[in-house]
């Protein structure tokens, strides 16, 4: 096959070990291999980047395994190196051919040949602000759950607020949860309830008179002292990513004019695609990149499974 980059690298990413494969052309027109393996410390990575410097390596190719090649990644950037991340699904070798050495070759291989494509990779300031929305997006699922832990306390105690309540986080709902894990009477609890609020109150009433058993209670205590500390955590977060949007805050402030879409949401959409839409060459491109298109499977003239790959799952979420 013809020859598309002269001098290229492949690496192999573990947590511990990377096996970097270099393929060059020498001038009459040979192949010549070399492969050499290093660890994942700082120093390891400053000499793997002395020694790509060193055979005047055009290109870097390796696999996105989980997070252990951004650190990689980052290292050979700041050497003026030209490292691309590659789709492993794209670059699949033939099965019962699996070692580190030969997996590398075979990365240096297609790189030498023109054969692969980066993959996006966001600009550090934005890899930072994703940190941030997706440890938020994390709060906010354990918060859920303990929402929803909260709930099936209640009932297995007896008590059936949450048949009479549409949402038993809101406001009247929290202040009388609240009062009776703090063992407050009925009729004190019953005045915390807003006077908005639909429900008939000797229902209310009769739906919370129930007794706690100390189980129930410290179990209902621990669960909402761990929902003030998500929220509190939530809030700092918040913060945090309001302060970081600043460099995109004109895109920022247009997603949020999109019906449903909100500060946080236009964060999270900033964080995980960014404001330069060139990188990804269209919206066919991106809306492909997300995971929000329909497969493609058609054989012999018949249509087989249409469904959406895996894509972005903060960006499926939000849209």
């Amino acid at each position: 096959m013809q020859t598309i980059v002269k001098n290229c690298a492949g690496i192999d990413v573990h947590k511990m070990m990377v096996m970097v494969a270099i393929r060059k052309e020498t001038p009459e027109g040979n192949i010549q291999t070399l492969t050499r393996e290093f660890g994942t410390f700082r120093k390891d990575r400053e000499l793997m980047c002395q020694f790509l410097k060193q055979h005047q390596i055009d290109l870097v190719v390796m696999e996105s395994t989980g997070v252990y090649w951004k650190s990689i990644y980052a290292s050979i950037i700041s050497c003026n190196l030209n490292p691309w991340v590659v789709n492993a699904r794209h670059v699949k070798n033939v099965p019962g051919r699996k070692t580190d050495t030969l997996e590398s070759q075979w990365l240096a291989h297609l790189a030498h040949c023109g054969l692969v494509r980066p993959s996006f990779v966001p600009h550090p300031d934005q890899e930072q602000l994703r940190l941030l929305t997706r440890r938020r997006d994390t709060l906010v699922k354990q918060m859920a759950n303990e929402k929803n832990r909260l709930h099936k306390i209640l009932d297995d105690s007896g008590i059936r607020l949450g048949g009479l309540i549409s949402d038993i986080n809101g406001k009247s709902g929290q202040r009388m949860v609240n009062a009776l894990i703090d063992g407050e009477s009925l009729q004190d609890i019953i005045k915390k309830a807003d006077s908005r609020l639909k429900a008939d109150r000797k229902q209310l009433m009769a739906s919370m008179d129930e007794e706690l058993s100390p189980s129930h209670r410290i179990v209902l205590t621990d669960i909402r002292d761990h929902i003030d500390f998500l929220s509190k955590q939530q809030d700092k977060l918040e913060k945090q990513i309001l302060k970081s949007i600043e460099p995109w805050k004109e895109a920022w402030q247009i997603l949020q004019t999109l019906p449903g879409v909100s500060e946080m949401s236009a964060a999270t959409l900033i964080a995980e695609i960014g404001d330069d839409m060139s990188k990804f060459g269209g919206m066919k491109e991106i809306a492909s990149w997300a995971g929000l298109c329909p497969g493609n499977n058609e054989s012999a003239g018949k249509c087989k499974s249409g469904r959406t790959r895996k894509g972005n799952k903060m960006i499926k979420t939000i849209l």
